[in-house]
């Protein structure tokens, strides 16, 4: 048994851990805070009550607010350039997937040079080495659907390449805090989506080819949480308690990715989104996971097995596909995102040419003809 284990981050996590940051020592004295460029963080006062808890340390905020549901590399490099205009010394990610994304890759062209695609693997990346690390990162997520408070991951989208990217030595988050009372304002269509994207970080970590003891541990447990506790949270979004259990289910879907990883799943819905940036990255995995699951069955016999005891069943399918319809989410069709079924054959030569390295970690190899069948039996 032989495997590497390396999660830096310090986690703070309960309802009301937010205000510990006034007891925290935090990386610096001015922040980048980078929010979205929705009216969520300041409508719900979010916004304010960071700036005043930096405040109370005598730090010093910038705040840049543009950021996309799906993040783009305009918005990494602009935000990068404001990092070193107004001297700010370390990034915080406050929101969703999204803004802790931009985060991270901000705080690292904050200090490195020429563009972020020069540091991109897949697609028309350049592959150059992080030179510089990268600035201090926070993150403090206000949904519980990516993991990226517990992984140094991020997915920033340049054109139609959408693509993965992380270097493990400097874009873990320093701290993260992980507080149920941010997401209770999630309203229930997206509390299912970001809950099932945490649900598939941890099934395609469970059963990729590099899975380990210690992110099979993980991935179990938040498959258990996920099944048991995300309808009542799209069912009531005040229910702290289930909030909660979404939340480190999450979390715990973070620390598979750095323990694991994601498989092609994950590929081929960064094409869709990539290429159709109004799909929500969630929704679109649910759209692909009733074709996409079954082709990997025989394969990991005993796995499938152990993820339907983890959400109360015999069979795995059979669990997933009632979670589903449970939540509300049973009926996503493509077609309601603008993906077209002519497009099939382009987004799934994106998903190889992209992301093609996560094909490496699917448990049986997915040939080109299988992976477009998969697309075109989630399309219909």
């Amino acid at each position: 048994m032989n495997f590497d284990y390396y999660i830096p981050t310090r986690i703070l996590f309960g309802a009301g851990k937010l205000n510990q940051l006034i007891e925290e020592a935090l990386p610096g004295k001015k922040a980048l805070i980078v929010i979205s460029s929705g009216t969520s963080m300041r409508k719900f006062g979010y916004l304010e009550r960071l700036e005043g808890l930096l405040k109370q340390q005598n730090i010093e905020s910038v705040v840049y607010d543009k950021i996309l549901p799906n993040p783009i590399k305009e918005h990494v490099m602009e935000g990068a350039a404001l990092a070193k205009e107004t001297s700010c010394d370390f990034v915080i990610g406050l929101g969703g997937g999204s803004s802790i994304d931009a985060a991270k890759a901000i705080a690292l062209m904050a200090v490195n040079p020429g563009d972020y695609w020069d540091y991109i693997g897949g697609g028309s990346g350049k592959e150059q080495p992080v030179e510089n690390g990268a600035l201090p990162i926070i993150a403090i997520t206000t949904t519980a659907g990516t993991g990226t408070e517990a992984d140094p991951w991020t997915v920033i989208t340049n054109g139609d390449e959408k693509i993965g990217f992380g270097d493990p030595s400097c874009t873990f988050p320093t701290l993260s805090v992980v507080d149920p009372e941010l997401m209770t304002s999630v309203p229930p269509q997206l509390t299912a989506f970001q809950g099932f994207d945490a649900l598939f970080h941890a099934v395609e970590g469970y059963i990729a080819n590099i899975a380990t003891p210690m992110s099979d541990m993980y991935a179990l447990e938040s498959i258990r949480l996920v099944a048991n506790f995300l309808p009542a949270a799209v069912a009531d979004g005040s229910n702290i308690e289930a909030r909660e259990s979404v939340a480190l289910a999450n979390t715990l879907s973070g620390m598979v990715e750095s323990t694991s990883c994601c498989i092609s799943e994950h590929s081929l819905e960064h094409a869709m989104s990539g290429m159709h940036s109004e799909l929500p990255h969630g929704a679109g995995l649910i759209m692909l996971s009733e074709a996409y699951f079954p082709h990997f069955a025989k394969a990991c016999t005993g796995r499938y097995t152990n993820m339907a005891a983890a959400m109360g069943g015999t069979d795995f399918m059979t669990e997933l596909l009632k979670l589903q319809t449970t939540c509300g989410v049973d009926n996503l069709k493509m077609s309601d995102y603008g993906i077209t079924q002519e497009e099939l054959p382009a987004i799934a030569a994106n998903a190889r040419d992209t992301m093609g390295f996560l094909f490496e970690l699917d448990p049986v190899t997915l040939s080109v003809e299988e992976t477009l069948s998969i697309l075109q039996s989630a399309w219909e």
